[in-house]
């Protein structure tokens, strides 16, 4: 009777007017973003966070939520209709997704990328509902030394299972946690590398550094690259062109099993991510096939899988996000940001002492599933469109509403050049292939790390060896270990390889 509570008191926020709303908007702005390339959830959560200031925590998570996981409906459409992929979890949609375009079944694999992210999306929602609370019940048993630990894990799994060098990625973590540094001393109360800038006693702030890194960056990026508009056109689109054959119905339901799955399983881990599960799931579907010739050539497989397991991969992103406080990727640390901006105390407590916050968003994810549903196959035409406002109108306008985003926080002209620093930074960080995420991760785990690290030393009276006095720290000590061991092998393979390549050319 419990968990029967606890689920009518989500879709009591959930089902609130405030509550369907602001979760419509969400999706809306969401599978907006999805749509247009370059652009991202991570850019558009991060310029969406100050809007959300005035409204109450649950309200605000579900907005920002419905714009991480509509911006995955959106990918699909651009993917298939036009070989764009609008976020990078859905490039291997491409794949199949245009060739079946190509074929003239534009209608039924737009009809099966939707399908298949509603079944991944519901799978992995029934997973949050279920290990999220377990995880929480078991770790108000950890410690401080625990706590420091598992953040250590998955901030070396993030920048280690990161697209690119995994030294890059450890560099970039610890340029976020000595950013994180920078500020007042929570325990001594002495400012901290703030070299004499008062704006700098409260810390740097967070939508600065997001909005720089992601949002001005990106903008940059994308300038840089001189992306024009598009002006494609679309025909019309009737729910009887869309359906399946009988047959390729009865076959993918196989598939989104298997890829809501792997999708959830791999979203649960730290620095995986939706565009490796996408991956993942389109690499065993297509070994698992008994014609996988057919992959490649407007197989439905090759949009049931990626679809399925990228949804699927995004929502169980939440497991360890709100039952450890601890997030998986960029967009995750982003909203560990805004519940801590909100007032909120992310981790095991927030299953039991705020119920509201924690079954509200689960309930916000079937009713944002369902919008995305209903709304998206009706505006496929109108999202393609989209993709014809010119470039030189956009990004212009994104950068106008990223500075009074910023300025509305603090009213602090200082955060916004700070924000432009950082955008700079981003672009140049980008140019350079350094991962940004990573950073971001090291910012927002920094100064909990630290207040870990402390307590458990002062409870220890100084004794290092109590981060690996217990089984926890123990174990996520290992595994941190191996994690270390396997990026450098990755390292050492990677310059070996070069150097044979190059020998074998001078040859």
């Amino acid at each position: 009777m419990d968990i029967l509570s606890n689920i009518a008191l989500g879709f009591d926020t959930a089902l609130s007017f405030q509550g369907l709303l602001f979760c419509f908007l969400g999706v809306l702005v969401g599978s907006f973003v999805g749509v247009l390339p370059g652009i991202g959830p991570l850019a558009a959560i991060s310029l969406a966070l100050p809007m959300t200031y005035q409204l109450s925590p649950p309200i605000a998570l579900i907005m920002l939520a419905g714009i991480f996981y509509g911006a995955q409906y959106g990918g699909s459409i651009a993917a298939i209709l036009l070989n764009m992929p609008g976020t990078a979890s859905a490039a291997v949609t491409c794949l199949d997704g245009n060739a079946m375009t190509k074929q003239g079944r534009a209608g039924v694999a737009m009809f099966t990328a939707m399908i298949a992210s509603f079944v991944g999306g519901n799978v992995a929602i029934l997973l949050v509902m279920g290990f999220t609370p377990m995880l929480a019940s078991l770790a108000l048993q950890f410690s401080s030394a625990d706590y420091f630990a598992i953040m250590l894990l998955g901030l070396v799994a993030a920048s280690s299972l990161s697209v690119g060098s995994p030294v890059k990625g450890l560099l970039m973590v610890v340029v976020g946690l000595l950013l994180g540094l920078v500020g007042t001393d929570m325990t001594s109360g002495m400012e901290r590398f703030t070299f004499g800038v008062l704006e700098f006693a409260d810390g740097i702030s967070l939508v600065a550094i997001a909005m720089g890194m992601f949002g001005v960056a990106e903008i940059l990026v994308n300038l840089s690259q001189k992306q024009r508009a598009s002006d494609v056109p679309v025909g019309k689109f009737t729910m009887r062109s869309m359906l399946p054959k009988r047959d390729e119905m009865k076959g993918i339901w196989k598939t989104l099993t298997r890829g809501s799955l792997l999708g959830s399983f791999v979203g649960a881990l730290p620095g995986s991510g939706p565009a490796i599960a996408a991956f993942m799931s389109y690499a065993a579907e297509k070994k698992l096939s008994k014609t996988p010739e057919r992959f490649g050539k407007g197989a439905i497989e090759g949009v049931a899988a990626p679809e399925s397991a990228n949804n699927a991969a995004v929502q169980a992103a939440f497991i360890p996000t709100l039952s450890l406080g601890i997030p998986g990727d960029a967009v995750m640390a982003v909203l560990l940001g805004a519940m801590i901006l909100h007032g909120v105390t992310p981790g095991p407590l927030l299953v039991t002492s705020q119920p509201e916050i924690f079954w509200g968003l689960v309930a916000s994810f079937w009713v944002g599933n369902i919008m995305l549903l209903l709304m998206n196959l009706p505006l496929i035409k109108l999202w393609v469109k989209m993709l014809s406002i010119p470039y030189h109108l956009l990004y212009p306008a994104m950068l106008f509403f990223i500075c009074i985003g910023v300025y509305s926080i603090r009213s602090n002209v200082f955060d916004i050049y700070t924000t432009l620093v950082f955008g700079l930074v981003g672009f140049v960080l980008i140019k350079l292939r350094y991962p940004a995420a990573p950073l971001l991760l090291g910012f927002i785990l920094g100064p909990m790390m630290e207040e870990h690290f402390r307590r458990a030393l002062r409870l220890s009276r100084g004794d290092y060896t109590t981060f690996v006095g217990s089984t926890p720290s123990a174990l996520f000590m290992a595994i941190t270990l191996l994690f270390l061991v396997l990026s450098l092998v990755a390292v050492f393979r990677q310059r070996s390889g070069k150097r044979a390549a190059t020998i074998k050319a001078e040859g």
